[in-house]
């Protein structure tokens, strides 16, 4: 343990600019301000029940695990990463130098980080969790696979961008065995990192991975060959049940060809995501401020009251939400009914390990940290005209500044809150004419 964390410190040394942050108790010592982080305990099991707006229909809103089961999910080990580079960019003799590399593990299995000691430490601790790959495969298991990212034809289908350096900015290798390179993904920073036109990388914003077409890439081609895999994945992801007619009906007559061209459809910085679906995919949001946010998700579907309930979401979302049971389906049991064992989970899943109190903690700390880059726009007389239109139409009634959000959830078209709603959220009692779909429809659907 000692070793891991003075890895971490070598790593994770910078020093940054002062930061939000929650329950913590401060020294200043000399220069430097120390302080004793409260991490919260993630999965409270009251907590964890009341964080949750209910769905649409209540019948299909998820009973998560009980703390006793979550906390027996191994902890995930964090190994050091290595840049993937696309075809014609990567440096001479890389993948051998690779396979020579001995497994770095930079934050160990038990989570545990005595060894940080200021809060800037801690929120550079917290972009090592957020940037942490939690799926590793080789040449073939699944969607985003070592054969497919070293193939011409996966960037010029996906429209894969790429630095000016030549690399892949949502991916990395990571070596766990000596003599084994694998491709990690499924990190954080997947999905909210964002290549800017000048080639920068901004974390935390809506990410620009083209996923869904990466997705139709193996639907079409590596996973078409495995009778019923591509079918039965959707159904992980998407399915829910108590909504009729079945939205995933329509796919039960298409090939994984077919399956693979709606998600062709899906533009960078929308997502397929888990509890959502392919016929009605969400906007990948932008962490940067999310701290002032009061609910999570496009549908309100999670409150955030405090630097504990981002902890959870994060929890959730990196696959915890797969144990619950939504009206008897369980997303990562195998037959879908029967909730496994801790110690036999799917290895193929992103919930086989779980990050630690404390890393989630570090990762919260380093999501609150974000600041938005510098307006490119100038405030300029169109600019001042544009503000007058906004103040002249009632804009600041929604979008209210400095926010630009007035924290509360909007109908969708066909939903009636049930009674005592109003009272337990805030609602703006109003639909603003959005696709009801995912609001009804699918395992994140509130109704909001």
């Amino acid at each position: 343990m000692r070793r891991a964390s003075l890895v971490l410190l070598a790593v994770w040394g910078a020093a940054l600019a002062d930061l939000p942050t929650a329950a913590l108790a401060r020294q200043s010592v000399g220069s430097e301000t120390k302080f004793t982080p409260a991490i919260p305990r993630t999965w409270d099991d009251q907590a964890i029940a009341a964080l949750e707006v209910p769905l649409a229909d209540p019948v299909g809103s998820p009973k998560h695990v009980p703390a006793d089961y979550y906390y027996m999910i191994p902890v995930r080990p964090i190994y050091k990463q290595y840049p993937v580079y696309a075809p014609g960019h990567e440096p001479p003799g890389y993948m051998d130098w690779l396979k020579q590399q001995e497994p770095q593990v930079v934050w160990d299995d038990k989570g545990h980080t005595p060894s940080l000691r200021t809060e800037a430490e801690w929120v550079k601790a917290g972009e090592a969790v957020f940037s942490a790959e939690t799926i590793f495969v080789g040449e073939n298991g699944g969607v985003l696979t070592l054969s497919e990212i070293r193939d011409t034809k996966w960037y010029e289908k996906t429209g894969m961008p790429v630095t000016p350096e030549g690399v892949l900015p949502f991916l990395n290798y990571v070596v766990r065995e000596k003599g084994k390179v694998e491709l990690g993904s499924f990190s954080c920073a997947m999905c909210h990192t964002r290549l800017m036109l000048d080639g920068t990388l901004l974390k935390g914003a809506q990410g620009s991975i083209p996923f869904d077409r990466a997705q139709a890439f193996s639907f079409a081609t590596q996973l078409a060959s495995i009778p019923g895999m591509v079918r039965n994945l959707e159904r992980q992801l998407f399915a829910a049940p108590w909504v009729r007619p079945d939205p995933l009906q329509l796919e039960d007559s298409m090939s994984s060809v077919q399956i693979a061209a709606i998600h062709e459809q899906v533009p960078p910085g929308v997502l397929s995501r888990h509890r959502a679906s392919s016929l009605y995919p969400v906007q990948v949001p932008d962490l940067i401020g999310v701290k002032d946010r009061h609910y999570l998700d496009r549908s309100g579907l999670q409150q955030q009251r405090s630097l504990a309930d981002l902890m959870r979401y994060a929890a959730l979302n990196q696959g915890a939400d797969d144990y619950a049971s939504y009206d008897g389906f369980i997303p990562a049991a195998a037959d879908f009914k029967t909730l496994p064992s801790p110690d036999k989970l799917d290895p193929n899943l992103a919930a086989n390990d779980r990050y630690s109190d404390d890393q989630l903690y570090a990762l919260a700390l380093y999501v609150y940290s974000l600041k938005p880059p510098p307006n490119p726009n100038k405030f300029d007389d169109l600019a001042v005209h544009g503000q007058k239109v906004f103040d002249r139409e009632g804009c600041s009634g929604c979008h209210t500044p400095p926010l630009y959000t007035n924290n509360k959830l909007t109908l969708a078209e066909g939903f009636t809150p049930p009674p005592g709603a109003d009272k337990k959220y805030d609602i703006l009692p109003i639909s603003v004419g959005t696709d009801p779909n995912l609001a009804l429809k699918t395992r994140r659907g509130t109704g909001y």
